[in-house]
């Protein structure tokens, strides 16, 4: 009887242990949960369908609240907001009190998150479960402590918020194009007008003016339709290349396409496919290098920031030029003087054309990232996996925002000149990025 009661003991010992080394497995690194905090509001942004300039706006800001909370972690880490454009003082940690910082960090990011989507329910059971997890772990006062100095981060990115004119260009008159040559009017299949005209009135973060990055770029090819024209010329390298396309050119095409609402058309009946926006997709690779690099929590949060707020000025400024210059697209050119058949791979988005938003933006988070993680930083890219059920790898991510410009000469939806143009705007915004935030 005594050797089967010590054995019943042993039992329960064993089972405890397991269950507390489950328990502990389950627990998420600090790293992983401002990983799994970006994921979750990805998949929100693409639920609620923004835009891609907006979704830029909600990576913006959330981001930054996380990194001014996590960084006292790490002490001598420097503050973003200080050096960017028009936030109040931030609230600093009590001196010699116990903080978790991934914990305010999370509530800092979540402050901003709630006031800037639309769906919460999914969002509100994530959280609960990450703070129980927190309660778990730390005394009252200290989880209280976190929680309410994250809240005070969150809530003064906020204030910044409400004045970036954002709230504004929700009310201003529709863009729906002009008839004159050369210039914008909505696309098939459904001519909407055109997206968020009046985002280069957005006030940027980093730079002093959207024009700032402009200038470089403003060597447009002027419309024309004489046959030994530059334009024309460049109208017809499209029409060439995208009625040749090879296997690999298609695969680069759709693999970049990051439209986050396409419209689908099938004989009568019309749905809506809902994908990753350009700006999450990075954000997604942000998260690729981090891992692989092993980044600590401060590291992640700083890259995540640096990165989407290289973004949200790279948008300011592309859809600043977009709409001053008021290009039409190909598809309309090329039905009306060649060929009106002709349909691009890719649906063309509703906005002018030049330049290229994808070759703005993913130039300017790729020099961000180039900069943080190193020039040959080789990496599998499944940041959209899930989402399309495609992936490819790359050496570096110079490589990798390469190949998303071009993707857009493949898709039928750019001239190459564009694709340039938007090169060019993206570094101006990176290089302005990496020197004042001293990343």
């Amino acid at each position: 009887m005594k050797i089967k009661f010590l054995f019943i003991l042993s039992v329960f010992a064993l089972l405890a242990a397991s269950a507390c080394n489950n328990k502990k497995a389950d627990r998420l690194s600090d790293t992983e949960i401002l990983h799994q905090n970006q994921d979750q509001l990805t998949q929100v942004i693409i639920y609620d369908v923004f835009s891609p300039p907006v979704a830029s706006r909600i990576y913006a800001y959330s981001s930054l609240a996380s990194y001014e909370a996590i960084r006292f972690a790490q002490p001598g880490s420097n503050s973003f907001a200080t050096v960017l454009n028009g936030f109040n003082p931030l609230p600093k940690p009590e001196k010699g009190k116990e903080y978790a910082f991934t914990l305010a960090a999370t509530k800092a990011f979540f402050t901003v998150v709630h006031k800037v989507v639309f769906s919460l329910d999914s969002l509100k059971s994530y959280e609960d479960r990450v703070y129980t997890q927190f309660k778990d772990s730390l005394s009252k006062e200290t989880y209280d402590r976190s929680v309410m100095f994250g809240d005070s981060i969150g809530k003064v990115i906020l204030a910044r918020s409400y004045l970036d004119n954002y709230k504004q260009t929700r009310g201003m008159p529709k863009h729906l194009g002009a008839k004159d040559p050369g210039k914008w009017r909505p696309t098939g299949p459904d001519y909407f007008d055109g997206n968020e005209a009046y985002w280069g009135s957005i006030k940027p973060l980093i730079l002093d003016s959207a024009e700032l990055a402009n200038a470089p770029v403003m060597n447009n090819i002027e419309f024309s339709l004489d046959p030994e024209s530059d334009y024309f010329k460049e109208v017809m390298n499209l029409y060439e290349v995208t009625n040749n396309l090879t296997d690999e050119q298609r695969e680069i095409a759709k693999y970049w396409d990051d439209n986050p609402f396409v419209m689908e058309h099938a004989g009568h009946m019309m749905f809506g496919n809902k994908k990753i926006t350009p700006g999450g997709h990075w954000m997604g690779i942000t998260a690729i290098a981090s891992r692989q690099s092993n980044a600590d929590a401060v590291k992640t949060a700083k890259a995540y920031s640096a990165v989407a707020v290289a973004m949200y000025d790279a948008f300011i400024c592309c859809w600043k030029l977009k709409y001053r210059t008021n290009s039409v697209r190909p598809v309309t050119v090329i039905n009306e003087t060649i060929d009106e058949q002709w349909e691009p791979m890719l649906q063309t988005p509703p906005f002018p054309e030049f330049p290229s938003g994808h070759s703005t933006i993913t130039r300017a988070a790729a020099d961000v990232l180039t900069h943080m993680f190193g020039e040959n930083f080789a990496f599998e890219d499944t940041s959209d996996l899930k989402y399309i059920g495609m992936k490819r790898s790359f050496k570096s991510f110079a490589q990798a925002a390469d190949e998303a410009s071009i993707s857009r000469v493949y898709g039928g939806i750019h001239y190459r000149f564009s694709v340039d143009g938007g090169v060019k705007e993206g570094k101006k915004v990176g290089e302005q990025v990496i020197q004042k935030l001293k990343l």
